[in-house]
């Protein structure tokens, strides 16, 4: 079983150089990624994911616009999460995408996901 990494490409520390913002892993479970078992990556994926969401303000990879992350959502949860899950994340891309310009990605991701006619 493949078990992928966390990074989301957003690779910068946070105020007290122990986590990355981005992933949120340690500097040891970044460093040591790739050398864990698998049984070690769904534990830091466990602990990921038992985190509680913190707003941060974030701007926008495609229009530059700043934008509130991480509230928002019919569960609590970030406003993101209560639409498609259709796209993946990147590895070179620098931070989430606002509504608007989430939205257009998300129309074009279901036109090229249609079956032609």
């Amino acid at each position: 079983m493949t078990i992928h990494s966390p990074c989301r490409g957003v690779c910068r520390l946070d105020e007290s150089g122990q986590y990355c913002k981005g992933c949120h892993r340690t500097l040891d479970e970044v460093a040591n990624w790739l050398d864990f078992s698998d049984e070690q990556k769904e534990l830091v994926w466990m602990r990921l994911l038992s985190r509680p969401l913190q707003a941060e303000e974030k701007w926008c990879s495609v229009c530059g616009n700043q934008f509130q992350c991480g509230t928002g959502g019919k569960n609590g949860g970030c406003w993101c999460q209560d639409l498609p899950n259709i796209m993946s994340l990147s590895l070179d891309a620098s931070d989430c995408l606002c509504a608007d310009c989430l939205a257009k990605e998300l129309k074009i991701k279901a036109q090229l996901a249609k079956p032609a006619r």
